[in-house]
């Protein structure tokens, strides 16, 4: 089959929406935890609740300590200090870890940690060992049918492409019904034209099955798309959780709103409420008078540049076409770098061309300056 046919094999072919075994979803609860590896202390004092049925995304960069926790949860890595709750039971404590068959939880690893030398039905059937042989297969079949592999339960999984054999992982993953489902940068290993697809064949299976979901992720807009909360995790600790709009709308600090979109910062301070910059005031509540304050800025939203009318004088620097996007830098004048701006396409717009740019409140954040 040519490239194209394997891409196109893998964006279709999902079984039927609603057809996924329900699980008996389990409360997930990391208490305080703790984990040493080496010299590095790699979760530190970690806390986060599950609720049943919730799919909760871990978000964080490289080092973060996203892994060891979904490691730590699976009972995989040991902890030093704290605990680890499944339905109120604890079931990792320092000195004592409940191994992972003993844990109702299903896992979902990055590189998808398939058995080479089982075929498609084998992969799933692994999983199902408590069963007898009939409920086993009515239960592996029932979950190949739904991601679309039914037809290749004998094949191996050399022999299938990279999102089918994601879409294998996850039959493997769901086939038991665990209460608790465990998924490790699911779709890290899936070109562009496919992980959108993929992601969102892969959430309507976890809603259907309504198993509890902790996904690990260091990409934000696919935490925002799957997660009913986004837990962002640094240094070990988890800095701030709500829903997607909350952490993008009131993120905790600078940081963190660095973590959901590149800025613009301009150093100000704040002045009867508010911090003046080139473009103009913007409001700063809950600031002292005399504060010194980063105010940040948002290429998407938060300006707008146009050939006439209100606004700060400025030039085009650079400009890039999107699909029916502008992706601008724009000079002005007191502002060292030039602004990031991104816009409905004009292609009136170009290079080297005068124009105004105004601020749009609502994408502008200010943030206390050490």
């Amino acid at each position: 089959m040519s490239m194209a046919g394997t891409q196109d094999a893998d964006l279709r072919g999902w079984g039927a929406r609603g057809t996924a075994g329900v699980a008996f979803a389990a409360t997930l609860q990391f208490d305080a935890v703790s984990v040493r590896l080496g010299s590095r202390q790699v979760l530190d004092g970690f806390e986060l609740t599950l609720g049943r049925g919730e799919i909760v995304c871990l978000l964080g960069e490289s080092g973060s300590g996203k892994s060891t926790a979904l490691r730590v949860a699976a009972g995989i890595q040991p902890i030093d200090a704290g605990a680890v709750r499944i339905n109120g039971e604890a079931v990792s404590l320092p000195g004592r870890t409940v191994p992972p068959d003993r844990r109702g939880i299903g896992l979902m690893f990055q590189d998808f940690a398939l058995f080479p030398h089982l075929s498609v039905l084998e992969n799933v059937l692994f999983g199902l060992k408590r069963l007898g042989r009939p409920a086993a297969l009515a239960q592996a079949r029932a979950a190949l049918q739904r991601v679309g592999l039914a037809d290749r339960e004998a094949d191996y999984p050399h022999r299938l492409s990279g999102g089918q054999q994601q879409r294998l992982a996850l039959a493997r993953s769901v086939a038991p019904r665990p209460g608790v489902l465990l998924l490790d940068e699911p779709f890290s290993s899936l070109d562009a034209r496919l992980r959108e697809t993929v992601r969102g064949e892969t959430l309507a299976v976890l809603r259907e099955t309504h198993s509890t979901s902790l996904v690990v992720t260091h990409d934000p807009e696919e935490a925002m798309v799957m997660g009913d909360r986004v837990a962002l995790l640094r240094a070990g600790r988890v800095v701030q959780v709500g829903t997607a709009a909350e952490l993008y709308r009131h993120p905790v600090d600078l940081g963190a709103a660095r973590f959901f979109s590149p800025l613009a910062e301009i150093d100000s301070r704040v002045a009867g409420g508010v911090a003046e910059t080139p473009l103009g005031p913007v409001a700063a509540p809950g600031f002292a008078e005399g504060d010194p304050v980063t105010v940040a800025i948002r290429p998407a939203g938060g300006l707008r540049i146009g050939r006439e009318g209100a606004g700060t004088p400025g030039r085009i620097v650079a400009k890039r076409d999107a699909i029916g996007v502008d992706i601008c830098e724009v000079k002005v004048a007191g502002i060292d770098a030039a602004l990031g701006v991104r816009q409905p396409a004009d292609a009136a717009l170009a290079v080297g061309q005068d124009v105004f740019v105004s601020l749009n409140p609502e994408h502008v954040l200010v943030f206390g300056r050490d």
